[in-house]
């Protein structure tokens, strides 16, 4: 039997693919604690320099991080420690881009993005359509730009159709597609 939408089959891969990791995100760390949590030694709900010194990325970033100079990270300068996940949510990844887009043009210019760092270094990357600024655009041809690649990757026999065997072949460990971090190319199937 053959599947006539492969569009739809793609669409409800992604949908199931998302739900289970985002459960896997949900999953608590194998000692329940998260590991932010275990950097404060003391107990006293901030991160100091000695207690930062465990963690060599939030060491040197320490004083980038500590706005109010008191020497110590409190939840609110910890980038991840805001309550949400992946940046949604109040104080999220949305609300930093909106600070980034200082004329509120709704997308952000390479000028824009050199206020931060990491988003500069990656502006690039990031321009999927070499507009010279990252908008809204430019995600929706990425997300295109991967479920092409992941249909192409798993339509082995090259039919432009995805069979039963194909999209088992090609799921991953949650019923989605295999594939690594978001950011990463989506690798091809492999054989079982």
């Amino acid at each position: 039997m053959r599947n006539r939408n492969p569009l739809l089959l793609v669409a409800l891969l992604l949908t199931t693919g998302t739900a289970g990791l985002a459960m896997a995100a949900d999953a608590p760390s194998p000692t329940g604690a998260p590991a932010r949590a275990k950097l404060d030694t003391n107990g006293d709900g901030v991160i100091d320099r000695t207690e930062a010194a465990k963690a060599p990325r939030l060491a040197a970033q320490f004083d980038t991080l500590d706005a109010n100079k008191d020497g110590k990270l409190s939840r609110e300068e910890l980038p991840r420690w805001h309550g949400k996940r992946h940046g949604r949510g109040p104080g999220g990844r949305g609300d930093m881009l909106a600070k980034l887009d200082t004329n509120k043009d709704g997308r952000i210019s390479r000028e824009e993005a050199k206020a931060d760092p990491r988003l500069a270094a990656r502006f690039d990357q990031m321009d999927v359509n070499k507009d010279g600024y990252l908008d809204k655009a430019d995600r929706e041809l990425r997300m295109k730009q991967r479920r092409d690649a992941w249909f192409a990757a798993a339509d082995t026999n090259k039919d432009g159709q995805i069979s039963k065997a194909e999209f088992d072949a090609a799921k991953g460990p949650f019923g989605g597609p295999r594939g690594g971090h978001r950011g990463d190319a989506a690798p091809a199937p492999k054989a079982r």
